[in-house]
């Protein structure tokens, strides 16, 4: 008997929608020829695979029935809604500092209108003792915050710790002994670009949401969502609302926290991006252990390695981060890397541009040594570099500017390579000076124009690399004042009289 070639089409594709077909072979069908002969009377189909195939036919309900439920059931009790909420009370009077305000407003101020601003997104169980990771921007203008668990039990939330720099905030629930179901966290270094993830939250509000997808790409780094990234991509399907959610693998797992999705309408376009597992970790450990995120360095800068920039060095390909810059004493210094190597691999894992570089680095704590895979003079070398943070604190010395300058009522800081790499400056040009931290409205420094984050380079031709230097310029300083400003890259020169 002669079999059509469409009954045959059909019969795959049926079989392959269930994943029991793995080539062109069908049981009890003949497979003809992968070949078009001039006497053929018909197309033939292509097999796959020459050699034989064993293929089964379903024989139950259960052999056709694929379900990710058995892992939504594992994971979702661990995925719960957080509420932040803060009261915005508007006034009659325009200064926030208090300071300000009671000068210039005194006893006249007036409440217009208080009002609650609320916020809605998701977070992740991480301790059976109460302990949830969030996003940073889910809960950044709270002063309240409630978990509401997959079972409907509602907790009121304590702020433990919040990072802008990684978008990430860890909260605290009092649970009075009882303990809450958890997810553990997934080696994101065997994490595959292939790979089946489900994301969990609750998008747009309506409720515990699950979507399904793969890893659609690894160590992406140039999203501009924060300074340390080195984000997970998925096709599972992420929508506002599931910020903070859950990026789970197919054990059950945390993979990541889903943070931010390419949109141009709002929606998912089947590009999100989630906070990998061990960047997550490394937070959750620091809030529990003292609440202070101390970031290690390699202390080094470089670019990623171009098409050009490989062939003038022979590589066979373009990987890697050529360095540029070693900060004396550094981490990296230390270890022997010099200017003109190409770092190819920290800690097992390539990288192509500074911020991945940065990422493995700010994922582990201090005191720790990584292997950096490197080539000098074109033979691969292994450096273990000791990590270790920034020289300095981040913590700043805030001093608020005094009597009749330009500055006044001005709040600098003292910079230091630490409070440079935490405000987002380059640590290697801003390792010393002075920094704008805050400027009130209303002072002098404020009419005259002065901002926060501008750095304060040098005053009536003197180089202001430290309070003192400040201190004495303003001393001898008179009526007329010349200044120069770095703002946004970019150096300002100026007089003023005042």
């Amino acid at each position: 008997m002669k079999v059509s070639t469409i009954a045959v089409a059909a019969a795959a594709s049926v079989l392959t929608a269930f994943g029991i077909l793995g080539a062109a072979a069908v049981v009890g069908l003949p497979v003809p020829s992968a070949s078009f002969g001039a006497g053929s009377d018909a197309p033939t189909v292509l097999a796959l695979n020459d050699a034989p195939q064993t293929v089964t036919v379903p024989q139950s309900q259960a052999d056709i029935t694929q379900s990710f439920s058995p892992i939504v059931k594992q994971t979702a009790p661990a995925v719960v809604n957080v509420f932040s909420s803060k009261i915005v009370t508007e006034t009659n009077c325009p200064y926030s500092d208090p300071f300000w305000r009671a000068f210039y407003c005194g006893r006249n101020i007036q409440t217009r209108e208080s009002r609650q601003q609320n916020s809605l997104g998701s977070g992740v169980i991480v301790s059976s003792e109460g302990v949830i990771v969030t996003n940073n921007h889910v809960v950044e203008e709270g002063d309240e915050f409630k978990v509401v668990l997959n079972d409907r039990r509602e907790f009121p939330a304590e702020l433990v710790m919040k990072d802008a720099r990684t978008d990430l905030a860890v909260l605290k629930v009092d649970l009075n002994g009882a303990s809450l179901p958890k997810l553990d966290y997934a080696d994101t270094r065997s994490v595959e670009v292939g790979d089946l993830v489900m994301a969990i939250g609750n998008p747009f509000g309506v409720g515990q949401t699950v979507t399904t997808g793969i890893v659609s790409a690894l160590a992406r780094t140039d999203v501009g969502v924060s300074d340390f990234a080195s984000f997970i991509q998925t096709d599972a399907s992420i929508n506002p609302g599931n910020s903070g959610g859950a990026l789970v693998d197919m054990r059950g797992r945390l993979v990541g926290v889903n943070t931010m999705i390419f949109s141009r309408g709002g929606g998912s376009n089947g590009v999100g991006f989630a906070i990998p597992a061990e960047m997550v970790k490394r937070v959750v450990d620091a809030a529990v252990n003292g609440g202070s995120l101390v970031r290690p360095w390699l202390g080094a800068q470089g670019e990623g390695v171009t098409a050009p920039i490989a062939a003038s060095l022979g590589m066979d390909r373009p990987r890697g981060v050529l360095l540029g810059d070693i900060y004396d004493g550094g981490p990296a210094d230390n270890a022997g890397l010099r200017a003109g190597d190409v770092v190819v691999s920290v800690d097992g894992r390539e990288v192509f541009d500074e911020r991945g570089m940065k990422f493995v680095a700010a994922t582990k704590a201090a005191g720790e040594t990584v292997a950096v895979q490197y080539l000098r003079d074109g033979r691969e070398r292994i450096a273990n570099v000791r990590m270790a943070p920034p020289p300095g604190t981040t913590e700043a010395e805030l001093k608020q500017v005094q009597g009749r300058n330009p500055f006044a009522g001005a709040v600098l800081a003292e910079l230091s390579p630490a409070l440079a790499e935490e405000s987002g400056l380059d640590p290697f040009r801003f390792d010393s000076g002075m920094i704008v931290y805050r400027v009130p409205r209303g002072t002098m420094a404020a009419r005259l124009g002065l901002r926060p984050n501008d750095i304060i380079q040098e005053v009536n031709g003197k180089v202001i690399r430290t309070s003192r230097d400040l201190e004495d310029a303003i001393a001898a300083g008179g009526a007329v004042w010349n200044l120069a400003i770095e703002r946004n890259g970019q150096r300002i020169e100026t007089s003023v009289r005042v």
